[in-house]
């Protein structure tokens, strides 16, 4: 009975695509965490195949980093399984931008004008936001682009920005940290607007691993410098959505978070930080919005007060 339960642990802490990631050695493992992790995801029912989405069959991939332990714990459920990861990856075009910044190829107060094809948000993503949809020759600052595309996930600032930033240096930068099979490989828009070289390219996909991982370096001011690790973790601190692992939180919790939501994907990545109970937590859930909002804030809940006990 032991044995089964060991495999079954196994097959849910790995994804199909694990020859294709690898953990990094600054990480430890921890098989405890991954039993919890995998109790509270089938508590939840998200423990199966989804048949969902328009990918076909899809998983959960579920990824957390214990930061009060020395040396990290890691552990996850399918936490390698790539996954379309929407808005989320407007984080690593973030990212490409600010080395841009600190290499002195781009400043923050630079001006941009918006233009088509890359104008392409006809309504706010959230709603509330009293920021006007951005406009066709609307002039604008790279980092106001920046603020509107991580903070209320525009797709307009976004389009911009991986211009700005050009794929194959965004790319670069993944495939530098081995985040391997997580390039970004489309823009925000329909194909036939595409670039030449990006119209029949793969969509872009990620895995909790590589997100965890992205937000643990810039948590230790490890993500390309000082400077944009510090920039990173200002502007997901000013995330607008709370809908998601954020409803589960206490009050008195900072995350720092990019959520992504598109059809039958909804996803939330971040760092929970109290003082007290500090960790990274990346989660794709192949639900759309309206099923996958309770769910995401149960999971918060559970996965916090997991986090919490293990300080005591």
């Amino acid at each position: 009975m032991m044995q089964k339960i060991a495999l079954l642990i196994v097959l849910l802490c790995s994804g199909s695509r694990a020859a294709e990631t690898a953990v990094p050695s600054y990480y430890r493992l921890d098989d405890r965490l991954c039993q919890n992790l995998v109790q509270i995801v089938q508590e939840l029912g998200l423990h199966g195949d989804f048949d969902t989405t328009e990918d076909g069959k899809e998983k959960i991939s579920l990824a957390v980093i214990d930061l009060t332990s020395r040396p990290p714990r890691l552990a996850g459920v399918y936490m390698d399984n790539f996954i379309y990861p929407a808005s989320v990856y407007k984080m690593y075009v973030a990212a490409a931008v600010l080395e841009k910044i600190s290499q002195g190829g781009l400043n923050l107060t630079d001006p941009h004008v918006i233009a088509s094809p890359n104008c392409v948000d006809a309504v706010k993503e959230i709603r509330w936001d009293p920021r006007p949809v951005l406009q066709p020759g609307d002039t604008v600052t790279v980092n106001y682009l920046l603020d509107l595309m991580v903070t209320r996930s525009d797709n307009t600032a976004a389009n911009c920005l991986i211009d700005l930033a050009q794929r194959k240096n965004i790319n670069a930068l993944m495939q530098a940290y081995g985040w391997r099979g997580s390039e970004v490989t489309r823009k925000f828009l329909s194909r036939k607007y595409e670039d030449p070289e990006y119209k029949t390219i793969r969509g872009t996909e990620t895995c909790a691993l590589h997100a965890a991982d992205f937000l643990y370096r810039i948590y230790t001011r490890q993500l390309i410098n000082d400077w944009v690790s510090q920039q990173m973790m200002t502007f997901l601190g000013r995330q607008l959505d709370k809908s998601k692992l954020a409803g589960g939180l206490p009050a008195n919790a900072m995350f720092y978070h990019k959520t992504g939501w598109y059809a039958e994907w909804t996803h939330d990545v971040g760092i929970v930080d109290t003082g007290r109970v500090r960790y990274v937590i990346a989660c794709f859930l192949p639900l759309p919005a309206k099923e996958a909002l309770p769910i995401y804030r149960a999971l918060s809940r559970k996965i916090f007060h997991l986090m919490n006990g293990r300080g005591e």
